[in-house]
């Protein structure tokens, strides 16, 4: 591999100033390089038509309780700690630090120059050191790639170090809960990522970085959202946790596409995608159900822990080496999308749920108190596991649709997102993706084909003028028509053979919706807590002494 061709500058491609000596690094190969040199190392094989594929050994999701945030001036006053942000001591991350620049040094290492926040003003250089060649690629994919002239002068804000191969010897001394650690620190602005090989880690870093200065630096809201734009440049946001529907409903052949995943709201009034590609699960993956990921499955794209049926043949749904198989490949591979990926205030941001409890009206339209309620929430129902005789869902609540990676309290970001809906005039709908006609065995998933007549109907301004009735028990407020929807699906009462125990789940859904609330009313204003459930949380509980 010969990387003399693009000569360094030298001035800014100094690695000494890391710590790291005597490394044989390779600056900014292309992914068809780095593509090349995985497959020569036997770190991965190719697919039939040329896509890698790879295993990310122990760790195949994140690890969640292995990521820390160094406690010191910057954070400790403003990080909402506890069970999702856990400190650790700037000696310990000094220490850890000092390891693992000696676990690369002497090694072959691969160096990556790219740009997060796709909105220029807000751009931030990210200079990432990694270990292994298809690590590199993922980055060269997930993050904004710079010109030929941008990486002859290139500067970073924030470092990377990715050193899966590293564990800590003696994870209780430094602060660590086991070997594998994920850290950053706000002051050095360096991310920590040892022991493990997952991609994501480096992304889901930056992301958490992000979600920490955007707000408190530059007032810029961070959201755990897709984007999408119509031909008239309205703007379109869906919040939503893991299969809710996010990357297939803001996959839109009549729009383009800002991005799948992450992106900042500004006080100019802009919606700016943080990425430069999209990471997509593939389990159960067919062309059918998502054309726009099962095309961009093509050279560049990087497959993760699949399983081989054939000669180069992907078996999608295979989940022997894991559930959480995915996808990482440029935005480019998607046709429709939005150049450079951002574009002006949002018209409607809508609210992902899949409710399987059978509970959620369809579709309903949130109040400004509701709205800011349902964010901080961030609820979705996960089906019961495969057990015989399970067949309960099980509630699931992940604040501002994002919980993993938000270091400030919930609230902070809720108050800036109703502060900016009602500056935009914006509409926010609350889309349940989830049950029918009952719950999770009973009921049926409400059809792909009705949740995208609904979303329609709304980009195209068709419930602006309908009549909407309010729920009896979460006060929403559901439309009685809508265009290509059977009337009769948009009551879920309606749709429950029994009315009775329709009321009975949707006070026990309405119940779990409280019992949740509880962690943050302290900081909620008034106009928040009235917009959750009407039930009155006492007289339900004398209900069940």
């Amino acid at each position: 591999m010969e990387t003399f061709l693009k000569k360094p500058n030298m001035k800014t491609k100094d690695l000494t100033k890391y710590g790291l000596k005597d490394t044989n690094a390779h600056w900014n190969l292309s992914p068809e390089e780095l593509q090349a040199i995985t497959i020569e190392k036997g770190m991965g094989k190719e697919t039939a038509n040329g896509t890698l594929a790879i295993n990310t050994g122990k760790f195949t999701g994140r690890s969640p309780q292995d990521r820390f945030l160094v406690k010191d001036d910057y954070t400790k006053d403003r990080v909402w700690w506890g069970k999702t942000n856990k400190g650790i001591s700037p000696e310990n991350f000094d220490y850890l630090q000092g390891e693992i620049e000696k676990y690369l040094s002497g090694k072959e290492i691969f160096v990556r120059d790219g740009f997060v926040c796709a909105d220029p003003k807000y751009r931030m250089g990210v200079r990432t050191v990694t270990e292994l060649p298809w690590s590199n690629m993922f980055v060269y994919n997930m993050f904004l790639r710079p010109s030929e002239e941008e990486l002859e002068n290139f500067e970073e804000e924030w470092l990377v170090l990715c050193a899966p191969g590293y564990e800590c010897p003696d994870p209780k001394t430094y602060g660590l809960r086991q070997g594998n650690f994920s850290i950053l620190n706000f002051t050095k602005k360096i991310a920590l990522v040892g022991g493990s090989a997952y991609t994501g880690e480096i992304k889901k870093g930056i992301f958490s970085a992000l979600n920490m200065i955007l707000p408190v630096d530059k007032n810029v809201l961070p959201m755990h959202c897709s984007a999408n734009v119509g031909e008239e440049g309205d703007t379109a946001i869906f919040f939503g946790l893991s299969g809710t529907g996010k990357t297939t409903l803001s996959a839109d052949p009549n729009r383009k596409l800002i991005g799948d995943d992450e992106h900042g709201w500004t006080s100019e009034n802009r919606i700016f995608n943080f990425e430069g590609g999209c990471y997509a699960k593939v389990i159960d993956l067919t062309e059918e159900k998502e054309p726009d990921i099962y095309r961009a499955i093509r050279p560049g794209a990087i497959l993760e822990n699949v399983v081989f049926k054939d000669i180069g043949e992907v078996d999608y749904f295979d989940s022997s080496i894991t559930q959480n198989t995915r996808v990482s490949y440029p935005i480019y591979h998607i046709d429709n999308i939005q150049k450079p990926s951002y574009a002006d205030n949002p018209k409607n941001i809508f609210f992902l749920t899949c409710d399987a409890f059978g509970v959620l009206p369809p579709v309903s339209k949130l109040t400004p108190g509701q709205a800011a309620y349902h964010f901080i929430s961030g609820y979705t129902a996960k089906v019961a596991g495969t057990e015989a005789g399970i067949t309960e869902p099980v509630p699931s609540f992940s604040a501002c649709f994002g919980e993993p990676f938000m270091p400030l309290h919930p609230t902070v970001y809720a108050e800036m997102l109703s502060k900016k809906m009602q500056e935009a005039g914006v509409n926010v709908w609350l889309v349940n993706t989830g049950w029918s006609g009952g719950p999770y065995g009973v009921g049926s998933r409400i059809k792909l084909k009705y949740t995208r007549a609904m979303i329609t109907a709304i980009l195209k301004g068709e419930l602006d003028n309908v009549d909407f009735e309010q729920h009896p028990i979460f006060g929403l407020h559901m439309p009685k028509y809508c265009p290509n929807v059977p009337t009769e699906m948009l009551d879920p009462m309606n749709t429950w053979l029994q009315k009775g125990a329709y009321i009975s789940k949707a006070i026990q859904l309405a119940h779990s919706f409280h019992l949740n609330f509880e962690k943050f009313a302290s900081e909620a204003s008034d106009q928040i807590i009235e917009g959750g459930p009407l039930i009155d949380e006492h007289h339900h509980l004398n209900d069940h002494v």
